[in-house]
């Protein structure tokens, strides 16, 4: 659990550094190094997350058949992990209304590869 909260911390922050890095908003050297000093507090959240990911999927499994047992944890790890990417991404990756240099962004500053269904 604490390895996957890890992995999700560092995919999170490689995600927002690169969707800010792509359309140059808020990625003046400053900036950069705020963004560095939010990866230490990220980590710690990201693995209290699967813990309590783990944890929720386990005190859901006591009335569900033997074979669902071992899988409905790890699902709700990985959905737990997947929701705080998606935030973190959302919220720290694209700086809404910051002056992008790139030209590449809208003045949402969000990335043309990112999923339109997907809130950010």
């Amino acid at each position: 659990m604490v390895v996957l909260g890890l992995a999700a911390a560092c995919a999170a922050h490689l995600l927002a550094w690169a969707a800010r890095a792509y359309c140059d908003a808020a990625f003046e050297p400053a900036h950069r190094f705020g963004m560095n000093l939010m990866a230490l507090p990220l980590a710690g959240l990201s693995v209290v997350v699967a813990i309590a990911g783990w944890w929720a999927g386990r005190a859901a499994t006591r009335d569900l058949a033997l074979a669902w047992r071992g899988l409905l944890p790890l699902v709700s790890l990985l959905l737990a992990l997947g929701l705080l990417i998606w935030a973190y991404v959302a919220a720290v990756g694209t700086p809404d209304g910051y002056p992008g240099d790139s030209g590449l962004c809208p003045d949402t500053n969000v990335p043309p590869r990112w999923p339109s269904w997907l809130p950010a």
